[in-house]
């Protein structure tokens, strides 16, 4: 299997402003629900850019659980779930303001309840590379799971990357602590975003920090995510720049995802990852000018995806992954 996903998948309520919200104010705007979750969201990205991926989540047995279950199967991506009869499937409020920015207040929905007990050793023994996400390590449960399953990846000779998720999160765990529980994995490749990187290091430079997190995350390559400036990629002592895809940002959610997921299903079929990270920017630039994290393809994401085809086809991956 070239990737497997592992952690969250969540429902995320969009309240999408129009102005600007004072306090104890009203104002109209959107509200609705959308598909989501980090770690789903990447799978759903690398399925959408044509590798072929399977998610292990947790949900639980709501209609909620089921509605996830569908939307992956409409996705075309393969997942094995676990299931909770004692909490609901996650839930996540994101706060969209005038501007596009987001906030997110995340529920402890079933995704925080994975057991190492629970992971498919099978598929995660054979899998070529294995991503995970911060958001399985800022509580434990999660943490012992995801730990277990890049263990039983990394045994099996595949290749990790890890999104550090969140700055504000990181810093509540305590920097020390995130590190500690996340440098020895053997993590191959970061996607940490400005913001990220810069708790993480103390740097706002994109060479310094990733350089930093070259000497955190000892042997991995680092994909900073630099939203309008586009993408830094740093790997072996040298580092490049991608400048960034046109786009207007509407709404933030999900644009990190959709770079890492786009970027893996490049990466893992033979792309420069320079190349990966220039066709990753164009995904997330189209992301980030639609409401939500997957929103519905388009003409306009087919033209971009034409693109990976013809990388790939370049790079001269077939089927078999050689």
């Amino acid at each position: 299997m070239p990737l497997v996903v592992v952690g969250d998948y969540a429902w995320d309520v969009l309240i999408q402003a129009n102005t600007e919200l004072l306090a104890g104010g009203d104002i109209y705007g959107e509200v609705q629900l959308a598909p989501g979750g980090s770690a789903a969201n990447t799978a759903v990205w690398a399925r959408r850019c044509g590798l072929p991926t399977r998610f292990v989540g947790k949900v639980g047995n709501d209609r909620f659980g089921r509605l996830a279950q569908e939307e992956l199967v409409e996705e075309d991506v393969g997942a094995v779930w676990l299931h909770s009869d004692t909490h609901h499937t996650g839930s996540v409020a994101v706060w969209i303001d005038h501007t596009g920015q987001r906030s997110m207040v995340s529920g402890k929905g079933a995704d925080h309840y994975l057991l190492p007990g629970e992971l498919p050793v099978r598929l995660l023994r054979r899998a070529r590379h294995v991503h995970l996400s911060a958001w399985s390590f800022f509580g434990d449960p999660p943490r012992a799971a995801a730990r277990r399953a890049a263990q039983l990846a990394k045994e099996a000779g595949a290749t990790l990357s890890f999104d550090p998720g969140s700055f504000q999160m990181i810093r509540d765990v305590g920097v020390d602590a995130f590190v500690g529980f996340t440098a020895d994995l053997g993590i191959d490749l970061l996607f940490p975003n400005a913001e990220e990187g810069e708790v993480l290091t103390g740097e706002t430079d994109p060479e310094r920090v990733c350089r930093r997190l070259a000497e955190l995350y000892p042997g991995a390559a680092v994909a900073l995510k630099q939203d309008a400036a586009g993408a830094y990629y740093h790997a072996h002592g040298r580092g490049a720049s991608i400048g960034p895809a046109p786009g207007r940002l509407v709404d933030a959610t999900g644009a990190g995802d959709a770079f890492a997921g786009a970027f893996l299903a490049a990466w893992l079929r033979g792309v420069t990852p320079v190349r990966a990270a220039a066709l990753a920017n164009r995904v997330s630039a189209w992301v980030i000018e639609r409401v939500g994290a997957r929103p519905a393809p388009d003409r306009a994401l087919e033209r971009a995806l034409a693109a990976f085809d013809d990388a790939v086809r370049e790079a001269g991956w077939d089927e078999a992954g050689d």
